[in-house]
């Protein structure tokens, strides 16, 4: 499917007359913990593609596993066991892999296909990540796994940069040399495979560049830097940061930074996102965002000391179900009235990140108060992204600045369906949102049961696009708000 899918775009790109000869690099992201398993024989087509057929059609007999696994898998907690205990614990295995066993990591997911179709894997030459094996489909051979994306597996041991053996053994045998030799993500792997230049017309010195995954592309796309945090809201909500002395944990993950093969990046993943927000939202505000949008402008920033946190599903960080509300008295309450409940989840989604982030070696440092850069496609929603700033910063958050204040980066871009305007004037220092009455105490966890509930502080809202295909300055860096109509939409 995936092949075909590349034939389709490229058919129809050559159909529409797209130059394809002027194109000098190229380089992909695929999705993280996906896997693809390349039959015995597999290499040989690659490198003789012929020029007259379609991929899909050379390739549909080269797969030893025909469905790949992927991020969705979650079937895999025996081999997750299996690992930790063959490393001494979940906690050693963090502190060597940069992540705890987990589901749907690769690693765990080749020790299932191992164990329950052992004559597939034993006839399986190389193991490709969605990334490497993309680039393979460019390169005409199999793609080295660069080390960003490669750490996502529960294999790779991120201070070194290389496989780690007592994982190996845990998964299967002979696993090293199905994998091959993984390298830094900015890497040139070489020329673009002949097929492309005879049916497409690329230039035969186009350059394939290691491709990674989706998390670390995100990373490397939206040009963070040490010291910036993002958060994107989705069906999951994911926050992702620069680290460079990273403290692996339980909770998260630490991959290696795919712009500096010496630095780090980490990763939380929160399963309660926008599904849950749109169901306080039918619940206390008449299934209306408009409504929803009402009452966090009508409450207090702080809520006025009630707090929430919301886990319809079994959270990811941490493993918690059930709503936990408390009031100001730090007295745990069945319910809220329905403007507080919806302050409470937001407030409460938020603060349910900092402190994770922060368990993983992020610092706010006071050198981050910048009052530079200014605000383009504000939406009618400025009271969201001041209670985020709020959560992140309370003693700053009336300021009107660029988020890096608050260790974020925010591209210009209106997210939003009306037509952006290049004239769209900033907003005052005077027109932010300030808060009432909040205090930096009032967000802190003021009780044992609020930290054990949710082990946080929180992040702010990060929503990157890019208004043109050329790095933003500095200077257009800003806050960004949500419409009505997206509010529970991801980047």
């Amino acid at each position: 499917m995936w092949v075909q899918a590349l034939d389709i775009i490229l058919e129809r790109m050559k159909a529409s007359g797209f130059d394809f000869s002027q194109v000098l690099a190229l380089s992909g992201a695929g999705q993280q913990h996906g896997s693809v398993y390349w039959k015995a024989g597999a290499s040989r087509v690659l490198t003789s593609l012929s020029p007259d057929l379609l991929l899909h059609k050379q390739l549909q007999a080269c797969f030893s596993i025909r469905d790949s696994p992927v991020w969705m898998d979650s079937s895999t907690t025996v081999q997750c066991r299996r690992l930790e205990a063959a490393v001494g614990g979940a906690q050693a295995l963090s502190c060597l892999t940069g992540s705890r066993a987990y589901e749907r990591f690769t690693g765990n997911q080749i020790a299932k296909i191992y164990q329950q179709n052992p004559e597939a894997y034993a006839h399986t030459e190389r193991i490709s990540l969605v990334s490497s094996f993309a680039a393979s489909l460019f390169l005409g051979s199999y793609a080295p796994i660069d080390y960003s994306d490669g750490s996502g597996m529960n294999l790779l041991q991120i201070q070194d940069k290389v496989w780690s053996q007592v994982c190996l053994r845990a998964c299967a045998p002979h696993l090293e040399e199905k994998l091959g030799s993984p390298v830094p993500s900015c890497s040139v792997l070489g020329a673009i495979s002949s097929y492309f230049v005879q049916r497409y017309g690329f230039p035969a010195g186009c350059k394939v560049v290691a491709f990674t995954g989706d998390n670390p592309a995100s990373l490397a796309g939206m040009k963070l830097e040490e010291g910036d945090i993002a958060v994107s809201l989705g069906t999951s909500d994911t926050l992702f940061l620069w680290l460079q002395e990273p403290m692996p944990a339980l909770e998260g993950h630490i991959f290696c930074n795919p712009v500096d093969a010496q630095h780090y990046m980490a990763l939380l993943c929160f399963k309660n996102g926008s599904l849950m927000r749109e169901k306080i939202r039918d619940e206390s505000a008449s299934c209306s965002w408009s409504d929803f949008s009402e009452a966090l402008r009508s409450t207090e920033m702080g809520n006025s000391g009630n707090l929430g946190f919301y886990f319809d599903v079994m959270e990811i960080t941490p493993e918690i179900t059930g709503r936990h509300r408390f009031s100001a008295e730090n007295r745990q309450v069945s319910a809220f009235p329905g403007a507080v409940e919806i302050r409470a989840l937001i407030e409460g989604q938020f603060m349910a990140k900092r402190i994770h982030a922060e368990g993983l070696g992020y610092r706010v440092s006071n050198a981050q108060d910048k009052d530079s850069g200014h605000w383009r496609g504000i939406s009618q929603q400025r009271h969201l992204t001041g209670a985020c700033r709020c959560v992140w910063r309370p003693s700053i958050c009336h300021r009107h600045c660029q988020l890096s204040l608050c260790g974020l980066r925010i591209p210009s871009f209106p997210w939003s369906t009306r037509t952006f305007s290049h004239s769209t004037p900033s907003l005052s220092r005077e027109s932010c949102p300030r808060p009432r009455g909040l205090q930096s105490e009032f967000l802190r966890p003021r009780h044992p049961t609020l930290r054990r509930t949710c082990s946080s502080w929180t992040a702010g809202i990060l929503f990157p696009v890019r208004r043109d295909s050329a790095y933003p300055s500095d200077s257009s860096w800003c806050c960004l708000e949500l419409p009505e109509t997206h509010l529970s939409a991801s980047p």
